[in-house]
């Protein structure tokens, strides 16, 4: 069934610009890039992680190392249906590092509690941070960002679409009926 689009949130440029804002806090509250990584959570946060390592490149002429985490076997909702486990590539290690945790979209919570179980079993690191494209509320756990590109306050019938070229050919931000 076609999904109905109540709105465009934001086109490839407007999502750019978020990338560009939510790059310049994350250098702000961590002071630069020392013992800076970030990790993006499969699927939509892994190139959206690469993106602002990429602008952090460019505004402080450093590379800042970025991993991918797969977090399926830590889902809690899995015992519904079968996940497809994706590879996980840290490769670095994350003991005393500040990490900056990336998604799409922060909603329930879930997705992010199981990222940090998975985190957990990778190191333990001195601070883990969230950078959420869209925070559209509804949480069920007590899970708030610390750099949020875009709050949209939803309904539950509602979802938000985020679409990023390296995956879906185009990049946007929609609003559309569940």
């Amino acid at each position: 069934m076609e999904k109905v689009v109540k709105a465009q949130l934001a086109d490839a440029k407007g999502l750019d610009r978020s990338l560009t804002r939510l790059a310049h806090e994350i250098l702000e509250k961590n002071r630069g890039v020392e013992n800076l990584v970030l990790v993006g959570i499969r699927s939509r946060g892994m190139p959206l992680a690469q993106r602002l390592v990429q602008k952090i490149r460019e505004i402080e002429g450093k590379e800042v190392p970025v991993g991918i985490l797969d977090v399926s076997l830590y889902r809690d909702d899995f015992k519904y249906k079968q996940p497809q486990v994706r590879v996980t590539d840290i490769p670095f290690s994350i003991d005393n590092k500040n990490i900056v945790l990336v998604d799409d979209v922060l909603y329930t919570g879930r997705t992010v509690r199981s990222a940090l179980n998975a985190l957990m079993d990778y190191g333990r690191p001195a601070r883990i941070q969230l950078a959420v494209l869209v925070d559209r509320g509804h949480r069920e756990l007590p899970i708030k960002a610390d750099f949020v590109g875009k709050n949209v306050p939803t309904s539950i019938g509602e979802e938000v679409q985020v679409r990023v070229k390296e995956i879906d050919g185009e990049d946007g931000i929609w609003l559309v009926e569940s």
